[in-house]
């Protein structure tokens, strides 16, 4: 993991975010890895930090732990629903929404900068877009201070998420989200629009994971550089294990001048 983190390093992110496990089970090595990589290469770390499974004390308590190793800046996230669980239930004296724990630590760590997620094509569990993005507002007015956005493919869908959002109100940076795609299946799990030119290209490697993998890393390449070239304020790249493809696709925009020594 150092290896890849020491490869990226070259590219000098303005931050690295480091996320849980699944259903937050991976809390305690999130924390430990984030300390190690600030204190180490010397990045701008933010942990996530999700309702799951904690009480308001042990998110208080975790925390203070986050202040007193260094940390400013935390993704504040509702999470996921544990493994085997098909909905989100919150703990006896926790909290159920993402607005309630951005609340918390506004008030309780007025200091501490926050992200929240944005979802472009709508969160799963939202019975409307509007619902989703009336929620969003919400979040944003408890102590939200920059948003981003899960995954997309389109960057049309980022522009017209990010016109809606402005429309509300809602002033803050909005970071687009990219993650590579590996293949076909990768995007149904997510449940996110796959275009049609895009779907062609990864149809047209006849299964050959190299080259869907190439086809990923290109696609990203001329997403990032579009977002940029219209004024995304940056990128959020989604690395989930995969530091080839994140490191082809720093490499190609450096290629194409994203990048100055």
């Amino acid at each position: 993991m150092f290896l890849a983190a020491s490869r990226l390093q070259a590219f000098a992110p303005d931050f690295v975010s480091v996320t849980y496990g699944a259903g937050g089970s991976t809390r305690n090595y999130t924390r430990e890895i984030t300390a190690k990589l600030q204190n180490e290469l010397g990045w701008l770390m933010m942990p996530h930090l999700t309702c799951v499974g904690s009480t308001k004390e042990e998110l208080r308590d975790t925390i203070q732990e986050f202040w007193e190793e260094g940390f400013r800046n935390i993704m504040t996230l509702r999470g996921d629903p544990p493994k085997g669980a098909s909905e989100f239930v919150a703990m006896k004296d926790g909290f159920q929404y993402a607005s309630d724990l951005v609340a918390f630590i506004k008030k309780n760590f007025p200091k501490i900068c926050m992200g929240v997620a944005g979802y472009p094509e709508k969160h799963p569990e939202a019975p409307s877009m509007e619902n989703d993005l009336g929620n969003l507002k919400f979040k944003v007015d408890q102590g939200g201070d920059f948003i981003t956005t899960q995954l997309f493919y389109d960057n049309q869908v980022y522009f017209d998420y990010l016109d809606r959002l402005r429309e509300l109100g809602i002033t803050i940076p909005v970071l687009p989200g990219i993650l590579p795609v590996l293949n076909i299946d990768q995007v149904k799990r997510f449940g996110i629009t796959l275009p049609e030119q895009l779907f062609q290209l990864l149809k047209s490697t006849g299964g050959d994971k190299a080259a869907q993998r190439q086809v990923g890393v290109e696609w990203a390449i001329d997403q990032i550089a579009e977002l940029l070239e219209r004024g995304a304020p940056g990128v959020h790249l989604y690395i989930m294990n995969m530091s080839k493809s994140a490191l082809g696709i720093l490499e190609g925009l450096k290629a194409k001048g994203y990048f100055t020594e």
